[in-house]
């Protein structure tokens, strides 16, 4: 029963950092050409 006191504020943190990370890549236009990467592939250089 000990351990929930440990591992439930470390998933809750963990889960912060994932939303933060996720809100990161988001703000920094990681999702903004999603089609232009799947292109990409298919074009000669």
């Amino acid at each position: 029963m000990d351990i929930l006191f440990l591992l439930i504020p470390l998933s809750v943190i963990l889960a912060l950092l994932i939303i933060a990370g996720l809100g990161w890549a988001v703000w920094r236009g990681q999702f903004d050409a999603l089609e232009q990467e799947g292109e990409r592939i298919l074009r000669s250089d």
